[in-house]
């Protein structure tokens, strides 16, 4: 039955983190890309699972969206970034006929759609599984955590950037995480700052320390705040090897770091 294969795509993945924004534009699948490859780093394997089903960013940063998805006996194989298999992927972009067809649906066929990508994908072991979700709490929210609650402890990460507004935007999220039983493993401040791609010298655009305020208010810990640097931005636009120019971008030390706590607040839960 789907339950019993949902259960044993999923018996090798150790964690599940989703990463959640109370809006859009805040850099989340950037944050949930930039994180799966500072678990890499960490000698982690990841898998990344991209529930945004209007918008899947996922594929084009990784440079696979040209994949195609390979049926097995358990389900979908997910499409592999490297050699090593040490990152592998599942998105809506992969089955869409044309990269930019929009997915206009209902709820229900969402809904569905959702519960066959949760439990259908044979992510075989992994470390860590990286849910990117579209912004906001809507419908897929709800179907995403109730098709992963079953079978795994969830964690979440909330991004928001460092404006009032997008803070605004998170304390709805934490509503959401408290009302589904989501715990949240903390929360993450991106675009915390503009790295100089002349001199690297960091400066505060917008007002600084939203998310720390925030995640104090909360009672939830504050994982770290990451600068943009366009140079890393400038790799994504292009189709460059962003795999390979993370590790040299200034956000690197940063994501670094919030993977570090991010397994350490992971593993506690399971010891």
């Amino acid at each position: 039955s789907a339950e019993v294969i949902g259960a044993s795509n999923l018996s090798g993945v150790r964690h599940v983190v989703l990463v959640l924004s109370g809006k859009g534009g805040v850099g989340k699948s950037t944050v949930a890309t930039q994180l799966a490859l500072a678990l890499r780093q960490a000698g982690k394997k990841v898998g990344i699972l991209d529930v945004d089903l209007c918008g899947p960013s996922i594929p084009r940063m990784f440079r696979v969206q040209d994949s195609a998805v390979h049926q097995c006996d358990s389900g979908w194989v997910p499409v592999f970034v490297d050699q090593e298999k040490s990152i592998s992927l599942m998105s809506i972009g992969f089955l869409l006929e044309k990269p930019d067809d929009a997915v206009v649906w209902r709820g229900p066929k969402k809904n569905a759609l959702i519960k066959q990508f949760v439990t259908d994908v044979a992510w075989g072991d992994l470390d860590f599984l990286i849910v990117d979700t579209p912004p906001g709490t809507s419908d897929e929210h709800i179907s995403t955590v109730e098709a992963l609650r079953p079978y795994k402890p969830l964690g979440a990460i909330l991004v928001t950037t460092p404006q009032e507004v997008a803070v605004g935007d998170v304390r709805r999220e934490l509503t959401f995480c408290k009302k589904t039983g989501l715990r949240v493993l903390g929360i993450v401040e991106n675009m915390s700052g503009f790295v100089c791609p002349h001199c690297s010298e960091c400066t505060n655009v917008f007002s600084k320390g939203g998310g720390e305020e925030l995640a104090k208010y909360a009672g939830v810990p504050f994982l770290g705040s990451v600068p943009l640097d366009p140079q890393l931005s400038q790799s994504l636009e292009e189709g460059r090897d962003f795999i390979r120019e993370f590790p040299k971008s200034s956000a690197f030390p940063a994501l670094l770091h919030i993977a570090q706590q991010v397994s350490d607040s992971a593993s506690q839960r399971s010891s």
